[in-house]
């Protein structure tokens, strides 16, 4: 069996994903509204990795949930059927009821998009908004600490 969607790398945090067929329209171009799909995914086995366990599961045991408030995209190449591309997340800020991931894409080695979701924290069941919870907070900055470590020490070297 082929897997569409994988981790290839912790930390940084990286997804390799493979275009299906059903993700593009007749002439072969991925849908606009996939890239959303794809973003969102690479987000849940994000969550996945700061809590070790799958991310719904995770969240319920916290008692909150992870809805979008704001989604955005810069495309900058198109991705084809079968073709293989790369998901970066990063962390960029953690406010006090939102915080911001970047999903930065590539494609044979060059840029194909930049996303910025930003997620609300809201109580499991009630959808109402919360603090980001303590957990999730503390995974996020200590994963925003680690990335920028091994970014400064690289740009060191």
């Amino acid at each position: 069996m082929t897997s569409t969607e994988y981790v290839v790398s912790d930390t940084p945090f990286v997804v390799r994903r493979r275009v299906k067929w059903g993700d593009c329209d007749p002439a072969g171009v991925v849908y606009t509204v996939t890239f959303g799909e794809y973003v969102l995914s690479a987000a849940e086995l994000f969550y996945g990795r700061l809590f070790g366990g799958t991310p719904q599961r995770i969240k319920d045991e916290h008692g909150f949930g992870t809805p979008t408030r704001a989604l955005s995209f810069d495309f900058q190449a198109s991705l084809w059927p079968d073709e293989e591309f790369d998901m970066l997340v990063t962390v960029q800020e953690v406010r006090t009821r939102t915080y911001t991931l970047r999903v930065h894409g590539t494609a044979r080695g060059a840029p194909a998009f930049d996303a910025v979701l930003t997620p609300i924290c809201v109580a499991r069941g009630e959808r109402r908004a919360i603090a980001v919870p303590d957990a999730l907070r503390d995974a996020l900055l200590s994963y925003l600490a680690c990335t920028q470590a091994a970014t400064s020490g690289s740009a060191e070297s």
